[in-house]
């Protein structure tokens, strides 16, 4: 679930960056977002 969340805000960001270059700032939140899940998601699996 965590995985699939984070694998969608990649994608948004990835479709925004190249997209919408207007808001920025809220591009990369939702990149640092993506990160900060797989990185759980990676972290709760062991």
């Amino acid at each position: 679930m965590i995985g699939t969340i984070a694998i969608i805000l990649l994608v948004l960001w990835l479709t925004g960056f190249i997209g919408f270059h207007i808001a920025g700032g809220l591009i990369h939140i939702l990149l640092i977002v993506a990160i900060i899940l797989i990185i759980v998601s990676l972290i709760s699996r062991e």
